[in-house]
């Protein structure tokens, strides 16, 4: 029976701040390996038997998706969700839209699996159990009683896997010890394996409101460009659940198969220093970095010198806009930061210094009192929307490649050391029709600066006009 990967892509990966943020977060970024980890999720699947995937996201994230399934050749299907409505429904728009009833393999786009061959193996295993109709989840084999995973407890021998005892949610540190000693849990990894009727079935047993719902949202699918939309109205009014508590914790179906594969969810930047390479004082260092005395620390910096002295246990990440520095033991206090962030409006919550679109990037150089100073990169054969700006003019300076410029009535070409002024109120757009990446520099002065003084008139990405 053919398997159709579902990959799930959404999150906001909040406690690896400053990296990762609500606009480009974990999923998307290079953190373990040269592959992003979506890329890696997909890659690790090509010693399976496999249909092309189905990644499912969310609006703001879809060209990410895009493009980076694209640069592994692996683009497959697209859903978009409107809004988050958490696992149980997501899963339950992959199994709806399929054909012929395949077997559903849910994964998560932000797990790193070091041992392949061990994670194929475990899939491998779990096939004749979901062929039977069952709901198999992939428990993994602990290597320590830690606290920051919900637990899955074994049950009697059932095939190549055992029945599910029960869920456990995260637990105190005397309870995670407790249930390492009796060898009996596993981690509940969120991974998963079943027909897609079979999931739909029990889905309805116990949360026919959500599965009606996602039958509605899928009654009108559209295609748009490389992505499926659903009808956004009818999953608003979905409700938000999990699978484990929507499907797996009532079942009476549910089989766990061990995997003992070097998993790891990347929870945490200290989980990430788990795993990561290390010199011989502990040290995992990425970037520009000098260590004096420092011992087991995890540092990384993407551009200036970071220097670390006489201090341990530590995690130092330096971003162009941001600086963190927490004790190993309390990084998971970051997502305090970030939801403080968010509270009081700042835009290092949710936006990296530099910015990707579907057109290229624009990065931050410099901004003050009625100025701002961007770097923008255009990729070959890209365009920006036809747009126009109330409270801003733009200076445009190409550095390097070529722009075809539409300036209110004019369009011309501008080669490298030429440029532009566009003065507020005028229709404008920006295109590469070169080869190479277009480089410019644009200096904004006005009133108010802000992303959402534009009005667009024309976008090839689909993006919502004005």
């Amino acid at each position: 029976m053919s398997i159709v990967p579902v990959i799930m892509a959404g999150g906001s990966g909040t406690r690896l701040w400053p990296l990762s943020r609500a606009a480009h977060p974990k999923q998307f970024l290079r953190l373990h390996g040269e592959d992003t980890m979506l890329q890696a999720t997909v890659k690790r699947l090509s010693g399976l038997d496999i249909q092309s995937s189905i990644t499912i996201c969310n609006e703001e994230h879809r060209f990410f998706v895009a493009e980076q399934l694209r640069e592994i050749d692996k683009l497959g299907s697209i859903i978009l969700e409107p809004v988050g409505r958490n696992t149980a429904p997501a899963i339950a728009l992959a199994a709806l839209t399929v054909k012929d009833d395949p077997l559903l393999l849910v994964l998560a786009a932000d797990h790193v699996i070091q041992d392949e061959a061990a994670f194929n193996a475990a899939v491998v295993r779990a096939i004749p159990l979901a062929e039977a109709g069952k709901l198999v989840t992939f428990g993994i084999v602990p290597s320590e009683p830690d606290t920051g995973y919900g637990y899955i407890k074994r049950g009697n021998d059932f095939g190549e896997g055992f029945t599910v005892d029960e869920f456990a949610e995260k637990p105190s540190l005397e309870v995670a010890q407790g249930y390492i000693s009796s060898g009996e849990y596993y981690w509940n990894s969120g991974m998963f394996l079943f027909r897609a009727s079979s999931y739909i079935e029990e889905l309805n047993k116990f949360r026919p409101d959500i599965l009606e719902q996602c039958k509605a949202s899928v009654m009108d699918v559209k295609a748009d460009l490389d992505f499926l939309r659903i009808n956004k109205e009818t999953f608003e009014s979905c409700p938000a659940e999990s699978i484990d508590y929507a499907v797996m914790e009532k079942t009476s179906q549910a089989v766990v198969v061990s995997m003992d594969a070097g998993w790891s969810d990347i929870g945490s930047w200290s989980s990430l220093w788990d795993i990561s390479e290390k010199d011989g004082d502990g040290n995992s260092t990425h970037g520009d970095v000098i260590l004096h005395n420092t011992h087991n620390s995890y540092v990384k910096t993407d551009e200036r010198l970071v220097a670390a002295i006489g201090v341990n246990d530590l995690v130092i990440v330096s971003t162009k806009d941001a600086l963190m520095v927490a004790h190993k033991d309390s990084v998971q206090d970051v997502k305090i930061i970030t939801a403080n962030l968010k509270a009081r409006s700042r835009r290092e919550w949710e936006l990296n210094h530099e910015v990707f679109r579907p057109w290229g990037k624009y990065d931050s150089i410099d901004s003050g009192d009625r100025y701002q100073v961007k770097r923008i990169t255009v990729k070959p054969g890209a365009k920006l929307s036809v747009q126009m700006h109330h409270h801003r003019s733009e200076h445009w300076v190409v550095v390097s490649g070529t722009a075809r410029v539409t300036n209110g009535e004019s369009t011309f070409l501008l080669a490298e050391n030429e440029s532009t002024y566009i003065q507020a109120g005028i229709v404008h757009a920006l295109e590469n029709p070169g080869k190479v990446d277009l480089e410019l520099i644009e200096v904004q002065t006005g009133l108010y600066l802000g992303e959402d003084d534009i009005v667009r008139f024309e976008d090839i990405y689909g993006r919502v006009t004005q």
